[in-house]
């Protein structure tokens, strides 16, 4: 087994509350790691301490066996491991294409490029087009992102995201306040993204899960409450608790 993500006694407490409790997770190289868990289960605090956005109270984080848990969320993006957000984090007046482009430029580690013509700019054009048609938005780049409809936007946040060439993708709900035909598409686009890449993902609809994820962790109250493919969850009786509650026969 290669492991991608690994943290060791993960512990959050906020003036006394855990939140997270001495969680172990393993994120093996090539897969589909799902997190999931009933609402206050503690998944969200967990994720932002996997991406940095939050230091735990304890515990480690190692990311290709490295340690990382003093990082900072730009220093593992350096790493290879790259988080996008529950809401889509784009910039609305840029197009489709200029929204990849500086993606792009953030690659480089130096300074943006706002200032420099339109013509030096084009110089990265062609790579911006092989991210967008890899998510389905050729026919929108040169769309401003605040006309692109919802899934579309999301769309768009996760070609920004591959722009960046992460090696280990961290996808927090990508499925929330999306139609039937967003969730179709936006998953479709997940597993094809993850052919050469790893991929944590924090996701409510159960039924995404099981059709892309190869490992489920469930939480409650801030603590592994079961680990293994969707069949074994779907059957864990703990499981069925958290979620429907104690009286589900």
């Amino acid at each position: 087994m290669s492991i991608a993500l690994e943290a060791r006694g993960l512990t959050k407490e906020f003036k006394g509350f855990v939140a997270v409790k001495d969680v172990d997770l393993t994120v093996e190289k090539g897969t589909i790691h799902a997190l999931i868990g009933p609402n206050g289960a503690g998944k969200t605090t967990c994720f932002n301490l996997l991406t940095k956005f939050l230091h735990p109270t304890r515990g480690t984080i190692h990311y290709e066996g490295r340690d990382i848990t003093h990082l900072s969320p730009a220093e593992i993006a350096g790493l290879g491991m790259v988080r996008s957000f529950q809401i889509s984090a784009v910039f609305p007046d840029l197009t489709v294409l200029q929204n990849v482009r500086v993606a792009l430029q953030r690659k480089r580690g130096e300074s943006f490029d706002f200032w420099r013509s339109e013509k030096t700019l084009m110089r990265y054009d062609d790579a911006a087009r092989q991210y967008i048609d890899e998510v389905g938005l050729t026919d929108f780049i040169h769309h401003r992102a605040a006309e692109l409809p919802y899934g579309r936007k999301r769309a768009l946040e996760i070609a920004a995201t591959l722009a960046v060439e992460p090696d280990m993708l961290l996808l927090d709900e990508p499925m929330a306040g999306m139609a039937r035909e967003d969730i179709d598409r936006i998953s479709d686009l997940i597993k094809r993204v993850a052919k050469d890449r790893t991929i944590l993902m924090v996701e409510h609809n159960l039924s995404v899960v099981a059709d892309l994820s190869d490992r489920i962790t469930v939480l409650s109250r801030g603590e592994i409450l079961a680990e293994g493919d969707y069949d074994t969850i779907a059957q864990s009786p703990e499981v069925i608790e958290a979620y429907i509650g104690a009286d589900y026969d």
